[in-house]
């Protein structure tokens, strides 16, 4: 998945891996937006929240209130802060931006498992109770909250809500909306937020501009974190019956845009809201700056950048290396119209790969994986397709200081993994591993020699040029699906390598519709994801790759990995106090996904490209999330 906004999808709300849609926003919508997983404990599903009439005894003791909180350390930004660092805060507002999207839309729910929501619901209408800091790993600034109150050992959090804050309908914002927000997500919601908010005990209501949310003792530092990115949805205007069903009814939210236009499956608009209660809070200010975003959907690639270059949208993030070094030779580009730009970013690169369905039997084998990933080319894929702009991936959070990769592990990592002592392979576990090499001519001998020892190990023999286990008599045969012709041509220059050696392995392109419910049904033997990664990973691994959710239809861990030494290292991982074991946990939970041979790892970019036409402009800073759309304003005249 190209680096975008449902990366917040990776970890903060509707990350249903939209393929290219939420590309279109920018990556820190995908860092915001994904309130992620969480602990898979699906026993039951009753509701834990006390009725909206429960009042907390006010004599009780409470830490103080505060206007952020950091997941380590302390907020960057103080008390009173008049704007974030990387945004434009006097930029012009006005003007109208186009915006591409691939495939299509049939809800305009994103909080539900039914359907194919429209991008930008969550980034744009619905809002959450706090605002995250994108120049900060995991930092939460007062939005519907205006501040928080939580105990040091994080055994629940307390928001007191702004009073200003309104729905688009003009309808106060208050407890009870928080409360039922959470509720109807816990029964309706993506599996993500009811096996989250299975962690909490209780929800309080503390007046009309209060709540209270208690957790259970299992250790958790990031939930209070993941409720306050909780959507806040308003309980006078959804019916709780029909909550789960698609529906292409605009929703009301809190958020700076309503939606306008709605052109089903082809086009959506949204309409900045002139009345929106908050634009003039810190958090939002310098943001939100265009008074129409429209998203026009291509069921094509080619189509949807050939409209970029017509000037039909205004902004296109490349995640083509081939493109971006021979595809910018159209007039706009030359003349310079259109500008390639170069951002910074300061995130982990996360893990694009092609990823084994090892509930499959034709995966069941690790050494049937490991063959499979000896025989993949990265070099002569890299120099033929891409023009060589791309980097190996190493690790499940490459880029960054949570990566295994060259590093030996420290002596907390060796404590957490002593109960799992075949968990890591000895290489990675030294940190010298490294993925397998060729000379990029296309035909690695040694390479194939290794793997076919592995696929005899695992009972397969050659008949007639065919690879077939040696009992069954049946062909090592898999199928690679996709969402896009734009994957093709990776994925039949695997099928070209593997078919040297007897295997049978087809591409199967389905649409968009076909193929998210493929993937929420885990109907696949092999398909390429990409999950986006941060600085401060948390629940959203769970949702990933704990046992419980290789079980459970619409979770993100495509793999089916299910390992005792993952679920113990992302457990450490949650339970972190301090940055030195945060760090350790993170690393462990590399190594036992490495050495598990789940996926073959793809590649990265080294910054983010973003082209863009010049009536465009962008402040001069970059956050640690990279170039966000929301941050953007147009030079045109309203």
């Amino acid at each position: 998945m190209p680096q975008h906004l449902t990366a917040i999808a990776a970890k903060y709300g509707n990350q249903v891996m939209l393929r290219q849609p939420v590309h279109m926003l920018g990556l820190p919508a995908i860092a915001a937006r994904l309130a992620c997983a969480a602990l898979f404990f699906l026993l039951t599903f009753a509701p834990t929240a006390s009725a909206q009439g429960s009042e907390a005894d006010p004599s009780e003791t409470a830490p103080k209130a505060v206007h952020g909180i950091a997941l380590h350390g302390e907020p960057k930004q103080p008390a009173g802060f008049s704007h974030f660092s990387y945004v434009e805060p006097d930029a012009p507002k006005g003007g109208r931006l186009v915006l591409g999207a691939y495939g299509s839309f049939d809800s305009l729910n994103p909080l539900i498992v039914r359907g194919v929501p429209a991008v930008g619901i969550r980034d744009f209408t619905i809002e959450s109770l706090m605002a995250r800091g994108l120049d900060e790993p995991f930092t939460l600034y007062g939005l519907i909250a205006e501040t928080v109150e939580m105990p040091e050992d994080r055994s629940s959090i307390t928001f007191h809500l702004n009073p200003k804050a309104r729905f688009s309908d003009g309808t106060p914002i208050t407890a009870d909306d928080i409360i039922f927000s959470y509720e109807i997500l816990m029964e309706k919601g993506r599996p993500n937020y009811r096996t989250y908010f299975e962690k909490v005990t209780k929800a309080e209501r503390l007046g009309d501009h209060g709540v209270r949310f208690t957790f259970d003792d299992s250790g958790d530092r990031e939930i209070p974190f993941i409720l306050g990115l909780m959507p806040v949805l308003p309980k006078h205007a959804i019916d709780r019956a029909t909550f789960d069903h698609t529906s292409l009814t605009p929703p009301i939210g809190s958020g700076p845009y309503r939606i306008g236009r709605v052109d089903p499956g082809r086009a959506l608009t949204y309409v900045r809201d002139p009345n929106y209660w908050g634009r003039d809070l810190p958090v939002n200010r310098g943001r939100f700056n265009f008074d129409e975003i429209r998203f026009d959907y291509f069921r094509d690639g080619s189509v949807l950048f050939d409209a970029f270059k017509s000037g039909q949208t205004d902004r296109w993030p490349e995640d083509d290396p081939r493109r971006w070094a021979n595809g910018y030779e159209f007039p706009a580009a030359r003349d310079g119209r259109v500008i390639k730009g170069r951002f910074e970013i300061g995130l982990p690169a996360g893990m694009t790969a092609l990823v084994f369905n090892t509930r499959r039997p034709v995966f069941a084998d690790p050494r049937v994986r490991e063959a499979l990933i000896l025989l993949f080319d990265f070099e002569w894929i890299n120099r033929t397709l891409y023009s060589g702009l791309y980097s190996r991936t190493q690790s499940y959070f490459e880029r960054s200081t949570l990566a295994s990769t060259g590093v030996p592990a420290d002596a907390r990592e060796r404590e957490l993994l002593a109960r799992y002592p075949d968990a890591v392979k000895p290489e990675i576990m030294a940190g010298t591993y490294r993925f397998p090499t060729t000379d990029g001519s296309g035909r690695s001998r040694d390479n194939q020699e290794r793997a076919f020892h592995l696929l005899q190990q695992a009972g397969y023999e050659l008949r007639g040029g065919k690879l077939v286990h040696a009992k069954t008599g049946r062909q090592l045969s898999f199928e690679i699906l996709a969402a896009s012709t734009t994957q093709e041509g990776l994925l039949l220059s695997f099928v070209r390598d593997v078919e040297r050696l007897g295997i049978d392995a087809r591409v199967r392109v389905v649409d968009s519709a076909q193929y998210q419910q493929r993937l929420t049904n885990y109907d696949y033997d092999m398909m390429q994801n990409t999950w986006i990664s941060s600085l401060s990973p948390g629940n959203e691994q769970l949702f990933r790759w704990s046992a419980n959710a290789a079980k459970t239809p619409g979770t993100f861990n495509f793999a089916g990995v299910e390992n005792e030494a993952v679920d113990a290292m992302i457990g450490a991982m949650l339970a972190a106090k301090d940055e030195h074991n945060f760090v350790s946990a993170v690393r462990a939970l590399d190594r036992v996904l490495l050495s598990g041979d789940y996926v073959i790892p793809l590649f990265y970019i080294p910054k983010q490209w973003v082209a863009y036409w010049t009536r465009l402009k962008h402040p001069e800073k970059t956050p640690l999330f990279g170039s966000n759309v929301d941050t953007w304003w147009t030079a045109d005249k309203p």
